[in-house]
């Protein structure tokens, strides 16, 4: 309180932005890159806020190449690349939109690739890992759960991942910038 602004750290002087962007009690709010320099307490902390902002009915337009910051906040995303929106709608939609749930697991020490079920995805095999690039992971991972359980064996460290708002903005906007 007694220091001058050009005596704030980042962190402080980006705190201090929200906060002096939110003393009208505007109904719009307009947030670019507001979490730049914050250390990772405090940027949890602004993302209560933002997101108390919006359970209060408030319009929050937030810049930021934070993926996470984005995939955490916003209700839509439009995604920029050379100036132009090459994407946009809610972060479930855009990610429905990519090609590519991974499915990925270690394979039985008595089973071989060749040995797998019939998958809709790209199946690739190093060693005993596997990795599936597939758009119907239900159906695929049914089919290996299935295989899996009638050999009596696990799926060892099966996982599913499917792209995040990361992987969407890289994909769409590496051939334009």
């Amino acid at each position: 309180a007694d220091r001058r602004v050009r005596a704030l750290s980042g962190g402080q002087r980006r705190r201090l932005d929200v906060g002096l962007a939110l003393v009208g009690d505007p109904e719009l709010v307009f947030l670019d890159e507001p979490t730049t320099g914050f250390d990772p307490a405090a940027r949890r902390q602004a993302w209560e806020v933002i997101a108390g902002l919006r359970e209060l009915g408030k319009t929050v337009l937030l810049t930021t190449h934070y993926m996470d910051e984005a995939q955490a906040l916003a209700d839509r995303v439009a995604i920029i690349a050379a100036g132009r929106i090459v994407a946009e709608g809610t972060p479930a939609d855009l990610a429905a939109a990519q090609r590519g749930t991974e499915i990925r697991f270690t394979l039985p020490t008595d089973a071989a690739p060749a040995e797998l079920p019939r998958v809709s995805g790209e199946v690739a095999s190093r060693g005993r890992n596997v990795e599936i690039s597939t758009d119907n992971a239900t159906h695929d991972l049914l089919a290996l759960t299935s295989w899996a359980d009638g050999r009596g064996v696990g799926l060892e460290g099966l996982t599913v991942t499917s792209p995040s708002l990361e992987d969407i903005y890289l994909a769409l906007t590496s051939d334009k910038e």
